[in-house]
């Protein structure tokens, strides 16, 4: 049985930092792996992105890139998402989700699939 579980979020000031975590199990948290958000009223989104193993590609939102960070750590089985110069654009609940990218890693290519944890909220006030 596949269960990821976020943490890490919680209310921080525009230009402030957050680091969240995803643990996996049932899960190998080398396969591709990836952030989504959605905010109030809006559909899901894409953050970020990470593929097979150590070396694999890693894709990142417009909206986010030179902020954002996807890493993880193998022996832990757990994925991040270091986040930084936070914006209040950037609230929203966060989710993490075992990816497919039947084909090729564009941004717009990525998927999630059924495997998704509960979310983690995260507030950045103006």
């Amino acid at each position: 049985q596949v269960q990821l579980v976020e943490s890490g979020g919680g209310v921080v000031q525009a230009g402030g930092s957050l680091r969240l975590s995803c643990v996996a199990s049932g899960l190998s948290i080398s396969s591709p792996t990836g952030w989504f958000r959605r905010g109030a009223g809006k559909e899901d989104e894409l953050v970020a992105a990470t593929g097979r193993g150590d070396g694999g590609i890693i894709v990142y939102a417009d909206s986010v890139k030179g902020r954002f960070t996807i890493s993880r750590n193998n022996g832990e089985n757990t994925l991040y998402l270091q986040m930084n110069r936070l914006r209040p654009e950037d609230t929203a609940v966060y989710y993490c989700s075992k990816v497919i990218a039947p084909t090729g890693w564009a941004y717009s290519r990525i998927k999630s699939t059924d495997y998704w944890g509960q979310g983690t909220q995260v507030t950045v006030s103006s």
